[in-house]
């Protein structure tokens, strides 16, 4: 491993600055959908002696914005798909697209690379200062030019139900922190020095690995194994405290719903002549067999084509979807009232069974050149979205709680990418989550699956059910644990009726703490590193050789 070590280090040039781009290519292979762990296991280590080569601050940050030009490139590629929809107007853009924002992406491990390599010496301490400043980083990301916390190292454990009950104290942020630590105390092993050192990093790495599991372990236990949903679709709880894991029992599930995916694909959606179509395939699919058996419907984002709040006749049609007693939810464009300034959101409404709306949330966080165009007068393109109108946004989280139904927290397409900006604060407190997307953009690529990951986590975080409703796929609901229920996959055509799971008795740690909590331990373990660093070396700085500058 010492020998490794010393060549991985010793690369120089543009060796030096293509194999940081490979190391990000191969890390994203760890994430959604490919969940490649083994990858990750090995770039991190690879990443930390490559930092070890470097002698400067400006070295480190060339560093790891190489790294992130490859990973963020091989992350979000899948942007290109929605350029296709109309590539007569935006294929040409495509290239620009993904390495632009590659490009912008990449200042965020360059910012963890150049702040690590300020308290960067030999020894362990290193790897505590490099997992604090990239979890920062990873935090940082969220909120910079709006934010978008895509993908974090964290979810490379989307896989293991137990690793991720982590979220529920630390958040995704936390969860990365211990990430990095993990993946990284292995390079250790191609220090010089005594052995029982080196193999003592890689115990201490097996140590926090085998706590975070046993921790998610004895939740998930505590939790009686977290219940499951039936063949039916009820949802069967734990009794004393264990999931029997049959179908036997009652429903325990907080209310009953139907999903409802059309799968009608994005090129199709608003096109000439098609808006009524696409409608009555939505309602088509709603009043199928076992509606009065639902408490509440659910379509997609802008799953209903016309402004419902200026088109009574088409609350009248929206009746025949709304079982006895309950309410449809579903996204649609909401525009100003004539006589009143041009404006447009992207909406959730609550519909009653007398075509009545019971509830109204407008879309806070919107994408940057998809619903609207920053810097619009110097750019020569319009928003991806149809329509020669910026949407509007609106005025942030709020709790829907329209009477028949249990209060619960809306959420629009990648508003559920946020950790810890999900739920408003305040009474009444939501007892469910409803994210209604439309992934249809991103064809048969990773974008989707990335999506659904993601929303998983946000379950967990915060203790309570979310249902997610996607117009092409994927549809589903995520229980408070993290389990998930019967999905519709991409582009497969049909409903889910399914009851949605309760929330947890008290909120998880991170629901009450926020992203302070992980953001203030990624700081101690920045501090922290450097004194280990400083204590065992003194301020010398490493000897070994430099590949960039």
């Amino acid at each position: 491993m010492i020998a490794i070590a010393s060549r991985v280090r010793a690369l120089g040039g543009v060796r030096a600055a293509l194999f940081a781009v490979v190391l990000g290519l191969l890390a994203v292979s760890a994430l959604p959908p490919l969940h490649v762990l083994p990858a990750a296991m090995v770039a991190v280590p690879l990443l930390v002696w490559r930092l070890d080569a470097t002698r400067s601050i400006r070295g480190a940050l060339a560093l790891g914005w190489l790294f992130g030009l490859g990973h963020f490139a091989g992350m979000i590629y899948w942007i290109a798909y929605a350029f296709l929809v109309d590539a007569g107007h935006y294929g040409w853009m495509i290239p620009f697209a993904i390495a632009g924002m590659a490009a912008v992406l990449a200042v965020f491990p360059a910012v963890a690379l150049g702040l690590a390599r300020v308290f960067w010496r030999p020894g362990p301490g290193r790897i505590l200062v490099l997992a604090g400043a990239w979890a920062l980083s990873e935090g940082l990301r969220g909120w910079v030019l709006t934010g978008f916390p895509w993908a974090p190292i964290g979810m490379v454990w989307m896989p293991f139900d137990a690793m991720i009950q982590a979220t529920a104290a630390v958040g995704i942020t936390g969860l990365g922190l211990l990430t990095m630590l993990m993946l990284g105390l292995p390079a250790l092993m191609g220090d010089e020095g005594p052995a029982r050192r080196r193999w003592g990093a890689l115990g201490a790495a097996a140590l926090v690995l085998a706590v975070v599991a046993g921790g998610g372990a004895w939740r998930l236990a505590a939790h009686g194994g977290g219940g499951h949903w039936a063949a039916d679709g009820r949802w069967i709880a734990a009794r004393d405290g264990v999931d029997a894991g049959t179908d036997q029992g009652g429903d325990a599930g907080l209310l009953r719903v139907r999903l409802v995916q059309p799968a009608i694909p994005q090129a199709l959606k608003w096109g000439p002549g098609r808006l009524a179509a696409n409608f009555s395939h939505h309602l088509d699919l709603s009043t199928r067999p076992g509606l009065e058996g639902r408490d509440v419907v659910i379509w997609g984002e802008t799953a209903v084509p016309y402004p419902i709040n200026l088109a009574p006749e088409v609350r009248a049609a929206l009746r025949a979807a709304v079982p006895p007693g309950g309410v449809l939810i579903t996204g649609s464009v909401r525009r100003a009232p004539p006589g009143e300034p041009t404006q447009i959101w992207n909406s959730l409404f609550v519909v009653d069974d007398e075509g009545s709306v019971r509830g109204v949330y407008d879309k806070a966080h919107l994408v940057p050149f998809g619903e609207y165009l920053p810097l619009a007068e110097w750019l020569p393109f319009k928003k991806l979205t149809p329509g020669a109108t910026d949407f509007s946004a609106g005025p942030g989280l709020r709790t829907l709680a329209p009477g028949p139904v249990p209060p619960f927290a809306p959420l629009i397409c990648y508003e559920v990418i946020f950790p810890g900006r999900v739920v408003a604060a305040g009474d009444p407190a939501p007892q469910w989550m409803v994210n209604l997307t439309n992934d249809g953009w991103y064809g048969h690529s990773a974008g989707p699956y990335q999506h659904f990951q993601i929303a998983r986590l946000r379950a967990i975080e915060e203790g309570m059910a979310l249902v997610r409703v996607a117009g092409t796929g994927v549809s589903g609901i995520v229980s408070p644990l993290g389990r998930v229920s019967p999905v519709l996959g991409l582009d497969e055509e049909g409903i889910l009726d399914l009851s949605v799971p309760p929330p947890l008795p008290a909120r998880p740690l991170y629901a009450r703490a926020g992203e302070a909590l992980p953001l203030g331990l990624a700081g101690l373990a920045l501090v922290v590193g450097a004194m280990v660093g400083m204590g065992l070396t003194g301020r010398s700085r490493p000897s070994t050789p430099t590949a960039i500058g």
